[in-house]
């Protein structure tokens, strides 16, 4: 299967490793993602169905509009993508815009505009929720025609839902595979980051979808989580079966500046023959 790569840039995406997490995700009919992201894994993989959650409300609307109206959404965004757009005080004035602007269609069009005109890809929002990545003073931000194309194409299979990760993981159950790629937990104070949305992602957040992936596996689903490899992150996931990977980090804009880190794959395989009989006995 010929590797493809997401339509927006975005720190911490999965597509340098999707070889290795596919070592990890069992066959199944419907993969579910709690953190989207960018959709790398999603794009990399062959499930028959997919449910998509995140927490950002721009990313998953941006999701559904392709869904829906793909071929009208590149040809508009791509009027972005022109030397007049590629200039400081241009970039500053759009993202003025999204912040006040209430059409989710322009919003949309102008929140992929950020993403590959805005510094290093990153998507941060303060405490008032507003978008606040500075310019990223690129020479020439590529236009990803063909990589949206193949999302709209392959999201004919996906239902997208604008939820929690606590949400997203109330229905989980037996035979659904679960794929869990949430903000990592910080390797030092200063490179703590968790202004993904509003409301961040802290340690209590890290430790609860540990425990929500144990009750998963108690009700039969299979979940795959990545994360830093910690002594904190060995600590939550201590129930589950641990691998060791070797990544380049993604965050810094400097190519010679990106080493590579540890990183955890936590495999929490599911009790397929315990649901079995739970099941059996609601019935």
């Amino acid at each position: 299967m010929k590797k493809t790569r997401a339509f927006l840039k975005w720190a911490g995406g999965k597509y340098g490793l999707i070889d290795e997490l596919n070592n990890y995700l069992p066959e199944g009919d419907v993969l579910i993602e709690p953190f989207v992201g960018a959709g790398s894994v999603f794009l990399n993989t062959n499930y028959s169905r997919y449910e998509l959650c995140d927490i950002n409300p721009d990313l998953i609307t941006m999701y559904r509009i392709i869904q829906k109206r793909g071929d009208r959404f590149i040809k508009d965004a791509q009027l972005y993508f022109n030397q007049e757009h590629n200039d400081s005080e241009r970039y500053y004035e759009i993202r003025k815009e999204f912040n006040a602007c209430q059409d989710s269609y322009q919003r949309a069009l102008m929140f992929l505009y950020m993403n590959r005109h805005g510094y290093n890809g990153l998507c941060r929002y303060n405490k008032k929720g507003i978008f606040n990545v500075p310019f990223g003073r690129y020479k020439r931000p590529y236009f990803p025609h063909h990589e949206l194309e193949v999302f709209a194409e392959k999201s004919q299979r996906a239902k997208f839902r604008c939820c929690s990760y606590v949400t997203a993981f109330k229905d989980f159950g037996y035979g659904d595979v679960v794929y869990c790629d949430p903000p990592y937990a910080p390797i030092s104070k200063s490179a703590q980051f968790t202004s993904y949305s509003r409301d961040g992602f802290g340690l209590e957040d890290q430790k609860r979808l540990g425990q929500l992936a144990e009750k998963a596996q108690r009700n039969g689903a299979t979940v795959v989580i990545s994360n830093h490899d910690l002594p904190i992150t060995r600590d939550i996931y201590q129930g589950s079966l641990l691998a060791k990977l070797q990544v380049k980090r993604t965050i810094s804009p400097k190519g010679n500046g990106r080493k590579k880190v540890a990183e955890l794959i936590a495999l929490y395989p599911g009790y397929l023959e315990e649901a079995k009989v739970q099941a059996n006995g609601r019935g």
